[in-house]
């Protein structure tokens, strides 16, 4: 049998921090932790799954004795945050009507998303959905992760794709997935696409080197810098 393990929840307290940062008595800690739930799946559900699709890919939560501070990861703020900050203002209300408590949202935005791996699920899914080629879109963001700087990526589809009448597995890879070295920074994601026949499941692994490191970037003639192409 595989012996399989999330490659985050493996980092977590050694390299990897975690998601919600809080203490709570043993009375109150069940109570907060519904209430964490809530605010990310009410999140995931007005501004990644329906207009204007956000691209959050991660949501941490810190509690003070005063407030809850709720950081969103999105790989674009101007649509969370809207004109003159008119949405984050909205967002924090319905939060604070959520869980009735004063809430602060901060907003972080991601500069690569290309090596993000729920941004790179989240694409391929919203691509499915059109109908798109499975084969075609899990080749492209492969490469595209290569090209913005990741040392390895896998991808595996899994359900009824293409519409076939049998579910089946796909895999695509390029370069290298170090799993069991602690030191490799893994980033990895599940997404379901939901399809008219049917629900696909995503997996995206995208490995970015080890902790510390930076993409490789190369300057380009005019000044500016690209990222240099990893080799296959």
């Amino acid at each position: 049998m595989g012996q399989k393990t999330h490659p985050i929840g493996f980092r977590v307290g050694i390299t990897e921090g975690w998601k919600s940062r809080w203490y709570a008595p043993k009375a109150a800690f069940g109570t907060f932790l519904v209430e964490d739930e809530k605010i990310r799946r009410y999140i995931d559900e007005t501004l990644n799954r329906q207009p204007p699709y956000a691209g959050i890919s991660k949501v941490e939560i810190e509690r003070t004795r005063d407030e809850v501070k709720v950081i969103l990861h999105t790989a674009r703020p101007g649509m969370v945050i809207g004109a003159k900050g008119a949405e984050v203002d909205r967002l924090k209300e319905k939060l604070e009507d959520l869980i009735d408590r004063r809430v602060n949202v901060n907003i972080v935005e991601i500069r690569n998303p290309d090596i993000d791996a729920a941004l790179v699920g989240m694409s391929i899914a919203e691509q499915l959905k059109k109908r798109m080629s499975f084969r075609r879109v899990m080749k492209q963001k492969c490469e595209a992760a290569m090209q913005a700087g990741a040392k390895g990526v896998k991808i595996i589809c899994s359900g009824r794709l293409g519409g076939a009448e049998m579910a089946r597995v796909e895999t695509q890879m390029l370069g290298s997935i170090p799993l069991q070295t602690l030191q490799a920074e893994v980033d990895y994601a599940v997404t379901t696409a939901v399809t008219t026949v049917g629900a696909i499941g995503i997996k995206v692994w995208i490995y970015r080197g080890m902790y510390g490191e930076q993409p490789a970037e190369a300057q380009r003639p005019d000044g500016g810098r690209f990222r240099r192409r990893a080799r296959r």
